[in-house]
């Protein structure tokens, strides 16, 4: 077993034990809250260019099976744990966490105090990191100096999206999905619901979506700034009002966008599968599974035609939108789960729903 090091740009420096790939990796250093998911959540595209610290203290104890990824190759930068089983116990594992992790190609640490790395996180906000080469000693003057002056790339979108159309067919509602780094628990929600589905790349036109004749169009979510994806938003605006839309997490913030409202970056984010969330119409609240750094400014919707139907318990911020004049909404959160508790999946009924009928309550399809 070798040594390996997280520095953060603070200066602070975790000394912890190498698993999975023995190469260095920089980061955002981030924090997740599910006591389970991990197999999901290190598969999430998401989680793009993150080094991901999971707070639960043993991980991996269940090891990695084939059936529970959300996306097939992961985006992580890395992984943070406070133990690693390396002798799990179920009877769908296929492999241990440390073996998928030599297999992809991703580095992580074990061994380290993640509750003093998460209340750094809490009070400083997400901070590069960096993960050195299993066995390296480092100088960390430098890696701090270094991380001080990174700026980290910000086409992580275009990193995960799906380069070129793909169908997953059914012989209901015709639904394009637009991948802005789409988990594949919402693409199984859809074909659940006998969806005939049409994936496409992130940077496809309105033109284009709507040659395909589609009954309703799902915003996937997906990594990063919402700014950094301006065609998106064209795209959207250009939409908006025609067609059927529901948007997730990233989606649903490009839709407040494209729409006049605003955008901004949360301290730490919400990470995890245990966020509860009101309905503000109905008053009902859902524990719900989060992964997003960014959210939707409620003062800019101001003048918009966009009403806020959902927030967030923990701090009020904006979780839930619908258009007042057209057949559109959006959650900030995944009701898909995967992983997390599925006590907002009759969102996805509610598409369904919308795709039967428009604003007025009539028929648009036979």
């Amino acid at each position: 077993m070798m040594n390996r090091s997280l520095i953060l740009e603070t200066g602070d420096v975790f000394n912890g034990t190498a698993f999975g790939s023995t190469k260095a990796s920089e980061g955002e250093v981030v924090f997740t809250t599910g006591m389970t998911g991990y197999q999901e959540t290190l598969s999430d595209p998401s989680y793009c260019g993150q080094i991901v610290t999971m707070t639960y203290p043993l991980i991996g104890n269940y090891g990695i099976n084939r059936d529970d990824f959300e996306s097939i190759e992961p985006a992580i930068k890395g992984m943070v744990v406070r133990e690693l089983a390396n002798t799990p116990s179920n009877f769908r594992c296929d492999a241990t966490l440390n073996e998928l992790f030599v297999l992809k190609d991703i580095p992580g640490i074990e061994g380290i105090d993640t509750r003093k790395l998460t209340r750094i996180i809490r009070e400083l906000g997400s901070v590069k990191g960096l993960l050195s080469a299993a066995g390296e000693e480092v100088n960390v003057e430098e890696v701090v100096a270094k991380l001080k002056n990174t700026t980290f790339r910000t086409d992580q979108v275009d990193q995960v999206s799906t380069k070129s159309p793909y169908p997953s067919p059914g012989r209901g509602k015709r639904v394009v999905l637009v991948d802005f780094g789409m988990k594949h628990g919402i693409l199984r929600e859809l074909n659940k619901r006998d969806c005939d589905v049409i994936v496409v790349p992130y940077n496809t036109t309105a033109e284009q979506i709507m040659a395909i004749y589609p009954d309703g169009i799902m915003l996937s979510n997906g990594p990063g700034n919402p700014k950094d994806v301006p065609e998106a938003i064209t795209m959207l605006q250009n939409l908006i009002g025609k067609i059927p839309i529901f948007g997730i997490c990233l989606g649903h913030q490009l839709f407040a966008l494209a729409s006049g409202g605003d955008t901004f970056k949360l301290k730490f984010g919400h990470r995890g599968s245990n966020h509860p969330v009101k309905d503000l119409e109905t008053g009902r609240t859902d524990i719900t599974s989060q992964n997003h750094g960014y959210s939707v400014d409620p003062e800019s919707l101001k003048g918009t035609r966009l009403k806020v139907t959902h927030i967030a318990l923990n701090d009020g911020t904006v979780e839930g939108l619908k258009h007042l004049d057209v057949p559109a909404f959006t959650v900030q959160y995944h009701p898909e789960a995967s992983p997390g508790p599925e006590d907002s999946n009759h969102l996805f009924d509610r598409f369904i729903e919308l795709m039967h009928t428009n604003v007025k309550g009539e028929k648009q399809h036979a």
